[in-house]
Formats: structure tokens, sequence, C-alpha cells
């Protein structure tokens, strides 16, 4: 799977856990916090986004992410195949 397809998984997942937000607004230079989510709507996110990658990323290894890019460049160290 290449990181465009991962960034469309954490899109639909933007999409789906937030309000007022359009697609075409997303980039992956910004934070989820830039579309106005919180730590439980990241949280959210990202859990969804991993189960439909069908990967799993200790919290820890999260922390330090700043953006959608970022997190997706983690997606890809962890997915097998």
């Amino acid at each position: 799977m290449d990181k465009a397809k991962i960034i469309e998984v954490i899109k639909k997942n933007i999409l789906a856990n937030l309000e007022d937000v359009k697609e075409e607004d997303i980039v992956p230079e910004k934070s989820m916090k830039d579309y106005g989510a919180d730590s439980l709507d990241i949280i959210e996110v990202v859990s969804c986004s991993m189960r439909e990658l069908n990967i799993k990323i200790p919290r820890s290894e999260l922390t330090d992410i700043k953006n959608i890019d970022e997190l997706a460049n983690k997606f890809m160290q962890n997915i097998k195949g």
C-alpha cells in the first residue's frame, strides 16, 4: 500500500469523526487539531485508521507526530507486505 492510499484512509476517518470539515480542505501538512479535533477525536481517527489498515502501533510511538503526513509515514513503517 502506498502513502497516498494511507492518507486517503486517514482523510476518510477525519471526515467521519469531525464536523464541518470538507475533504478538499484536508492537507497532509496540517494536524488534526487544525481541523478542530480534540484529543478524543484524534484517538478515534487514529484507531479507526489503524483498524482499517490492519496495523497496531503503541500509543507511545504516536506522541511525537505533528501532522497527517507524519502519521501516514508512521503507518507506512508498520504495514506488513
